[in-house]
């Protein structure tokens, strides 16, 4: 880690097999992120931190992952990883979308019991849009409990269906209904960056985490937004383990971006959205 530096990392997962085996949609987009490895193997919490310290990462926000009908990545397996290294893995919760009154009961006890920090719903997953009526309850559960929650946005990588990735009108909407709910919306956006971006400049809640893609690939307007108007508004992620941490970060110190910017992207605004110590 360079002097000076907090690197943190807005979304990543656990590298578990079982939960793999779970996800077969995303054996193709591992195989083309040169990755499939580690879907064979896995990954360990030691390992995991490892790879974090080579890279430079002190924090992850490490996702659980829900989808319909089951637990993938349960919120009680993640909070083992954040046991195990306090400080170094932050949670951030998943629940079941399509039944409202558990899902709400489930985050309430993420947060207040397991000290989670955010929810995330993955849209492809439930092939549901962000301003779907089984989303509401969860926006207003998190307003009450002062998190963000965070999103996938853009194009799925995963064969299934991207629409429900777009910005506009889906995450528009929400944020005009719900403007005291903090949004963060992965991936970057991709092929509707232009919307993303336009989205985290009109509404002061909504941000972008880079997650999903090689900083050497970003689309020079999101980087633009990054050293200019939007440097309080994007956030550094990985996806991991679909990318190393390390690739991502030495990716990121490429862009030569000026020293403000860089301590807000790789980590300052990070901690403020998700009110990391």
């Amino acid at each position: 880690m360079e002097a000076g530096e907090y690197i943190i990392d807005a979304w990543a997962q656990p590298a578990l097999k079982e939960a793999f085996e779970q996800l077969p949609e995303i054996v193709r987009l591992f195989r083309q992120s040169g990755s499939a490895s580690v879907l064979e193997t896995g990954i360990s919490p030691e390992e995991m931190v490892a790879l974090m310290d080579r890279a430079g990462i002190q924090t992850v926000l490490l996702s659980a992952w829900y989808r319909p009908g089951r637990q993938v990545i349960s919120n009680d397996r993640v909070a083992e990883f954040v046991r195990q290294f306090p400080g170094r893995f932050v949670g951030v919760a998943a629940v079941n979308l399509e039944n409202p009154m558990e899902a709400v009961r489930e985050l309430e006890r993420a947060v207040n019991e397991l000290g989670f920090k955010a929810l995330r719903v993955i849209p492809w997953l439930w092939n549901r849009p962000p301003n779907d009526k089984f989303y509401f309850p969860l926006y207003v559960k998190c307003i009450e409990l002062d998190i963000p929650f965070c999103t996938q946005v853009g194009h799925t990588g995963p064969l299934m269906p991207s629409e429900p990735g777009r910005p506009i009108p889906y995450l528009d909407e929400v944020a005009l209904v719900f403007p005291e709910l903090q949004i963060v919306a992965g991936h970057i956006g991709y092929p509707w960056t232009d919307e993303m971006i336009a989205l985290a400049w009109k509404h002061e809640n909504v941000f972008i985490d880079t997650s999903a893609y090689l900083p050497r690939y970003y689309p020079p307007q999101l980087v633009h937004f990054m050293k200019t108007y939007g440097r309080d508004k994007v956030l550094f992620g990985t996806n991991f383990p679909q990318l190393s941490f390390q690739k991502c970060v030495e990716h990121a110190r490429a862009l030569d971006l000026p020293d403000d910017v860089r301590r807000l992207f790789f980590g300052e605004n990070a901690r403020r959205v998700f009110k990391l110590d």
